[in-house]
């Protein structure tokens, strides 16, 4: 419910150090909120930790223009402006953009118009969808993507550009979900999703026409490698969501023999994967070790990373709770794989007394092929049985019809 005299709307854009766009794109903005757009909206400038003349021009930009007000934060980071502002704003909808605008204005009424109605909890903007029209450096491009697909690889995230620059929040979910979040920079949004999704809470994605900006200060290889750290902190800790999935998320209802299917075509992904580094380690073992001791050093590393990958691509089980046990008994489904391809290699050898390496490798991968199925029905029924989300149980067509209408 608004709030009378408040804003529906909160656009922050968190600045630091742009003394040259600030003015021109700002008034752009306003001018756009009050000519284009439906909804009363306010226009927050925070500034984080600028050195140049980018406070007191904000500073004359809210004196001048009816809805607009700046906030100084004298510790720079992105996030830490966004988490500050969000959280004592009293709109309905929070949203921000990059000062640049490089994003097109249009795609903002997509964007907060489903979350007014009440029918999504956060909304992004995506560079990467077929639809959009995007201008933006080929290196850029490129780590954009490869971004995005990491974070589907290691978090299991089904969103599509964790890094543009436009996107919105509904306030109550704000207030929910911003303590939870760590980082105070650039890793601050992707965060923010990963929690939201593993709330079960709604991301509406709208298309966007993106004009990348030439002059842009984001230090890349830095950024980089905070990121990295930021995925490996949500693969390590567990954030306990409960409280926000039963007020506000909403559980799909999945047919069990499809999430079964998901399951067995990630685990395949994880085989091929692990089959392939398999393959390449003998090789480079088999130079100086006779050919079993290559064998089983080459699948005990395999299984390691295998286990880890299957634990949390294929089960969905993160947190360092239950880890030990789950590659102790990953060592037994190796244990398993491991008699089966050193069977097949005594068999080899003993039918050919020298046979050539491709021979070797050929029958060694169809051993492991034939070991895949066992490996599955044991990380499905023992490995990762007592912590893996449990798939749903089969339901009649009518009871599932009944359980979305609820």
């Amino acid at each position: 419910m608004q709030i009378p005299g408040h804003p529906r709307v909160e656009i922050v854009v968190p600045v630091k150090n742009e003394e040259h766009d600030l003015g021109p794109n700002i008034r752009r903005l306003r001018e756009f909120l009050d000519t284009a757009f439906p909804f009363p909206a306010e226009v927050c400038i925070a500034d984080n930790g600028s050195t140049d003349a980018t406070y007191e021009i904000g500073t004359l930009l809210a004196a001048e223009l009816p809805g607009v007000r700046v906030v100084r934060l004298e510790q720079s980071g992105r996030g830490r402006a966004l988490k500050q502002v969000w959280s004592a704003s009293t709109a309905e909808v929070l949203a921000y953009m990059d000062v640049d605008l490089s994003t097109n204005l249009n795609a903002l009424l997509p964007l907060v118009a489903p979350l007014l109605a009440g029918h999504s909890d956060v909304a992004i903007g995506t560079r990467l969808a077929k639809s959009s029209r995007v201008v933006r450096r080929p290196k850029r491009e490129f780590i954009s993507r490869s971004y995005n697909l990491l974070l589907r690889a290691t978090l299991n995230a089904h969103f599509s550009d964790a890094q543009c620059g436009f996107k919105a929040i509904r306030a109550d979910v704000a207030r929910e979900l911003l303590p939870l979040v760590e980082d105070t920079s650039w890793f601050f949004d992707t965060e923010l999703l990963v929690l939201a999704e593993q709330a079960g809470l709604r991301i509406h994605e709208v298309p966007v026409d993106w004009v990348d900006d030439l002059d842009s200060r984001v230090a890349i290889a830095k950024t980089v490698g905070e990121d990295l750290r930021g995925i490996a902190r949500l693969m390590r800790n567990r954030v306990d969501l409960e409280a926000i999935r039963q007020k506000y998320g909403r559980p799909r209802i999945l047919d069990p023999r499809t999430a079964l299917a998901a399951r067995v075509l990630r685990f395949c992904a994880v085989g091929v994967l692990s089959t392939a580094a398999y393959a390449l380690l003998y090789l480079v073992l088999r130079q100086g070790l006779p050919a079993q001791v290559a064998n089983l050093l080459a699948l005990l590393i395999t299984a390691v990373g295998n286990t880890a990958l299957n634990r949390r691509i294929t089960f969905g089980v993160r947190g360092i709770e239950g880890r030990w046990r789950h590659h102790l008994r990953g060592l037994v489904t190796f244990g398993i794989g491991w008699s089966l391809t050193a069977a097949s290699l005594w068999l080899l050898h003993t039918a050919v007394s020298a046979p050539h390496q491709a021979v070797e490798i050929t029958v060694l991968t169809i051993a492991n092929l034939a070991a895949t199925v066992v490996r599955f029905s044991l990380f499905q029924a023992w490995v990762f049985d007592d912590d893996a989300p449990t798939l749903p149980a089969f339901e009649p067509p009518a009871v599932l019809d009944q359980t979305r209408s609820n």
